[in-house]
């Protein structure tokens, strides 16, 4: 379940990767201390500080990069506050993509596209789902709940490359 508030961060348990072996080392070294009390070695794992967490605009763009690696995925489409962002200048590399994060940390991805027109959508939804997971998966160990794919716009692609052009001048 999602909460209720969209969180800004995910948090990802760290695994302690000594192994099993220095562990035992370590306790066999310590002497006679150590056996008079078996709970150490829990307690040594119980206070581990150890954490990972991911801001929310850095799933966005791994996301968004992944996306924009599948062809026929022409653009992204970003809501009023990326128009604005553009207008300055300004390229939000995030724009298009929308991340919750579920209670047991499980991310829900949704991501709005421009296609090329003629292009079967369901082969690019599945081409996007896959390149996300994978890419998610690899770089963060996060595990993917969801992804929605909303297609925005189709057009062809030289009207895609022409409206860029035309945005790109009326910028300059």
């Amino acid at each position: 379940m999602v909460d209720e508030k969209k969180r800004d961060s995910v948090d990802v348990e760290v695994e302690d990767r000594m192994d099993a072996d220095c562990d035992e080392r370590a306790l066999q070294d310590a002497g006679p201390a150590f056996e008079d009390e078996p709970e150490f070695e829990e307690e040594l794992e119980d206070d581990s500080e150890d954490s990972l967490t991911y801001s929310n605009g850095v799933i966005e763009k791994i996301v968004a990069m992944a996306t924009r690696e599948i062809p026929h995925v022409l653009g992204m489409k970003g809501n009023l506050m990326h128009l604005v962002q553009e207008t300055f200048g300004a390229e939000n590399l995030t724009k298009g993509v929308t991340v919750e994060v579920t209670d047991d940390n499980r991310v829900i991805v949704n991501i709005s596209v421009i296609i090329e027109y003629g292009c079967y959508a369901p082969a690019i939804f599945e081409d996007v789902k896959e390149r996300v997971t994978e890419r998610l998966t690899a770089m963060t160990g996060l595990e993917v709940a969801g992804i929605n794919l909303r297609i925005e716009d189709v057009v062809t692609r030289e009207e895609y490359e022409a409206s860029k052009k035309r945005h790109a001048e009326d910028v300059e």
